[in-house]
């Protein structure tokens, strides 16, 4: 029996790790707004359509799990196997937090697939590469990585986001929590540094009842964006960059693809 249900184990996670490249992966917090002294609790979640699995608390899975205020920042400080991932109290103010997961990889049998993922994530110069590059129409492999950021209020939520140094993140110009929304959310999308211009930010806007719409917007020239945002409602932002692995000398069964995920949630809260 114990064998049986160690068996059955490795299974489902060997397909969610499969499956989870086509997915959205977002930090999840129980509750958006915590009082001074009381636990942030947050769950790490794979899914699609702001829908998913709950992550556990794995060490080996992520290079990066903090929470940041201001100037400070503070490891996650979990135990292996962890669900949720993240209890954690935090001072008083807006908390930011963050997960970098390590690299994984996946295993394209059909050139159709990554056709359709490439053009959802607003990347099909990829699909005119990939021939040039005379790379195989099955059997090719892709690495991605996940950035993960999420906003928390504790006590009063004063305080801002800021770029903590990701490969690709979302940076929140407002804080929802203590700004005027009445003109939408601003962020800015960067990329190894940089503001991403005219890129797709795909919105996943849940309403209290937990039904989900989901919509796309693009980057101006300086890498910001503007997102209608209502009361009540939860956020999740997503944005991924396409390019090819740095590979000093790739070899077969290298990587031939590598995305970068980044993603942003967050909750607007009622008035008062």
């Amino acid at each position: 029996m114990i064998r049986t249900r160690l068996l059955l184990a490795v299974l489902t996670f060997a397909l969610s790790a499969g499956v989870a490249q086509g997915h959205e992966f977002w930090i999840d917090p129980v509750e958006f707004t915590v009082d001074v002294g009381d636990p942030i609790v947050a769950d790490l979640r794979v899914g699609e359509a702001y829908l998913g699995g709950a992550q556990s608390y794995l060490p080996n899975r992520f290079r990066r799990f903090e929470i940041v205020q201001g100037a400070a920042t503070a490891p996650v400080d979990g135990r292996m196997g962890d669900r949720p991932a993240l209890n954690q109290t935090a001072d008083e103010g807006l908390a930011v937090l963050v997960h970098v997961t390590t690299d994984s990889r996946l295993t394209y049998q059909e050139f159709a697939k990554f056709a359709s993922f490439v053009t959802h994530k607003d990347a099909p110069w990829t699909i005119a590469e990939h021939s040039a590059r005379n790379l195989p129409q099955e059997g090719f492999a892709e690495v991605y990585s996940r950035y993960a950021k999420s906003l928390v209020a504790v006590g009063d939520g004063a305080g801002s986001d800021r770029v903590v140094g990701l490969e690709t993140e979302i940076v929140a110009q407002t804080n929802p929590y203590t700004d005027d929304l009445s003109d939408g959310m601003i962020v800015t999308l960067h990329y190894q540094g940089a503001p991403r211009a005219n890129a797709q930010i795909e919105i996943f806007e849940k309403n209290p009842s937990g039904e989900v719409a989901v919509s796309t917007l693009r980057t101006d020239a300086a890498g910001v964006a503007r997102v209608p945002v209502r009361a009540g409602h939860r956020y999740m932002l997503d944005s991924v960059v396409l390019r090819a692995p740095d590979i000093a000398a790739p070899s077969d069964g290298d990587p031939v693809w590598e995305s970068l995920w980044a993603n942003l949630t967050f909750e607007v809260p009622e008035a008062p």
